[in-house]
Formats: structure tokens, sequence, C-alpha cells
């Protein structure tokens, strides 16, 4: 299965970590991005599609402005990415240009990818790019995202693009080799595990976190990605991209790195852009009977099985839906803001009527905009 997965993925969203790219000391690696820039394009012409999405333009920033240390306040990491991403874009074009093959800079907030016709426009946007031969190379826009618009680290970007250009693989490339038995830093005895079939608590909790100058997330991160993209139907894995022609080597059906294999079922684009992509903005707790109609029966919510409304939001928002042990079990996008939800609780369609008068929507979330999790 795993040779399988691996040999026969035609689009492949490649993420490339600061650590392959950049150092601390040394701020840009040329000959590491040359390098890499001959194993994509060996790829490309076995037939793939590849995307990337490249790390390294805040640490390439910090060594072009003299920065001592990474920068702990938000202007600063902008201003470094600011100066780090035109660099960090010009050596990827010098790269592939001399191999004859064109590239292209995308900008990413989480904001363009929760709204669903941005969403959408850059979907188109990289199907072009694709169509004409051209290799995107992806970022979060750290010069202008904050906080409620960042997708918070490039391994989750990368399984986002994933789902947005509906990838048959995602690979990871770092400076770790995969998922081992145990942390390798502390037991030498540990073992590379080269298919993991399904993502446990266990496996979660076994994932580390960073410690590099370069990067923001460790193997928790990358491991969080591959669940993620799992959902999506889609194969993750994680691999040393140190290690010179290990990429299309794995790709071909050599050894090395850890597989992560995706879930069976698959939902469509729009399911997918609600259950993973959005973030909720308010919580309905429902009573039993809901749980059931919407977990077992596939009806949509109506009002009566509402208990609670918890936050403030507006009409087309997503929200969470908890049962009655307060545990999230679905989400949705909601017909009526919380005020009105709020007032509508608990009662039957009839009596929203009567009470509240004729309203659009007999459905609090319609079961077209809700996605069981």
């Amino acid at each position: 299965m795993r040779d399988e997965i691996l040999t026969s993925a035609k689009r492949i969203v490649v993420k490339i970590g600061s650590s392959l790219v950049s150092s601390k000391d040394a701020g840009l690696r040329p000959d590491r991005i040359d390098r890499l820039a001959d194993e994509i394009s060996m790829l490309r012409t076995d037939g793939r599609e590849v995307l990337l999405v490249s790390s390294g333009a805040i640490v390439s920033g910090i060594k072009k402005l003299g920065l001592k240390e990474y920068p702990k306040s938000l202007p600063v990491k902008q201003a470094a990415a600011a100066v780090g991403q035109s660099r960090l874009m010009w050596a990827y074009e010098k790269s592939f240009e001399r191999l004859g093959v064109k590239v292209a800079q995308i900008l990413l907030t989480h904001q363009d990818l929760a709204d669903r016709r941005r969403f959408l426009n850059a979907r188109h946007t990289l199907a072009a790019l694709i169509g004409f031969g051209v290799v995107p190379v992806i970022n979060e826009n750290d010069t202008v995202a904050v906080d409620e618009i960042r997708v918070g680290d490039n391994d989750s970007l990368a399984a986002d693009v994933a789902h947005l250009v509906d990838a048959d693989l995602l690979v990871i490339l770092s400076d770790i080799d995969g998922l081992f038995t145990q942390d390798p830093r502390k037991n030498p005895s540990a073992t590379l595990i080269p298919l993991v079939s399904e993502i446990t608590e266990e496996i979660e909790q076994r994932a580390g976190v960073s410690t590099t100058f370069e990067g923001t997330g460790g193997m928790a991160t990358k491991v969080r990605a591959a669940k993620k993209v799992g959902e999506y139907g889609v194969a993750t894995l994680i691999l040393n991209g140190q290690q010179a022609g290990l990429l299309p080597t794995v790709l071909a059906g050599g050894d090395g790195g850890s597989l992560f294999l995706p879930k069976g079922r698959r939902m469509t684009s729009r399911k997918l852009w609600i259950a993973f992509t959005l973030r909720p903005q308010g919580q309905l707790l429902l009573d039993a009977g809901a749980v059931v109609a919407l977990a077992e029966r596939g009806k949509s919510l109506l009002a009566s099985g509402i208990i609670d409304v918890k936050g403030t939001f507006e009409a087309g928002d997503p929200v969470s839906c908890l049962n009655q042990d307060g545990k999230e079990f679905a989400k949705g996008l909601v017909n009526f803001s919380s005020d009105v939800i709020a007032r509508m609780k608990g009662l039957k369609t009839v009596d929203v009527q009567q009470r509240l008068g004729p309203q659009e929507y007999d459905e609090i979330i319609h079961r077209d905009n809700l996605v069981l999790l």
C-alpha cells in the first residue's frame, strides 16, 4: 500500500521547512535551494505536479536585518518577513530558472481560506498555474497577518493547500527522519515507523516540539497536519529533506520517512472547508434527541434541539455543535445570529413562527452546511 500511494501520487504538495533552506548564521542557503529544485524538477520529469509551501522568509530577513535573536514582537517579525520573503522568492526563481522551470509566488492568510469566494479564487489560480507548468511557491503572508487571520505554522498551511488543490499526497520535508517509536534523541534504540495506519492519541502524545532557532513547529505540528489531510483522504509523508536524493528515491518506492495513511472517506470540498478551514465563532449545546438526529439520522438542526447558545456570531458564521457532555461532534454554518437563536432555542418550528413571525429558514443549520467531526 505504501509503495502504491507514493508511486502513483500525481499532484503533490511539498512543504519545505526553514531549517532546510536557511540558518541563523548563514541566512538563506542557496546550495540547499538548488538541490531541492533539482529534486523537484526530477519529480516533474516523471509527470508529477508539484506545489511548494516554503518557510524561511523570517529567518532570511533576520540575517539581512542583522538581528541577534528571533524577534518576539509582531512588527519586527513582519519586518523580517517583508525583507526575507523577496530574498527567498528570488532564490527559488534563480534555482528553477537554470532548470527551465517557471515559478510563481502565492501569499495566503487564514482569511483568504475562510472566505469561500477567496478560497475558490485561490483554487482556480493555482489550477491555472499548474496548467501552465508553473511551480507555485506558497507561504503565509506574514507581513500583514495578525493572530486573527494567521494560519499559524506552515505545516498547517501545507495541509490547507493540499485541500485547496485536491492533492494526492502531502510531503513534509524537515530535518527529522520521520516518526519514531520513541524520541531518538533520548533513546538511541528507537526505530523509525515507515507506515502509520491511524493517528491515535498515543501517537499524538509521542510527537514532540521543535527546539530549533529556524523552526516554529516540530513533530507535533506535522502529525496534526497529517491527521488533518487524512480526513481529506490525502496521505502524508514526513521525510528528512537534508538527505540529498531521498525525496525522488522514496517517491519512486524506496525506503525512508514515515507515511501516514488517509481515512477511507473523502468529503466534498465544501464540507472539508467547513470542517477544517473555518474557525468556530460560537457554540450550540444540543439535547440528546438533536445529537441523535444529526449524528445518526442525517437531519438538519432545528431550534427545538438547542439547549444553550454560547458566543456572539452572525448568520452564515461557523459554529460548533456540542453534545450534553460539552464535546464538539459537529460543525456547521448557521442561518441566524446568536441573538436570534437565543430567542428560538427549545421552540418547535410552529412556536417560532408564532412568537417571532415568519422566518426565512426552518433550520438553524441545514444538513448541507453541517459536518460531523
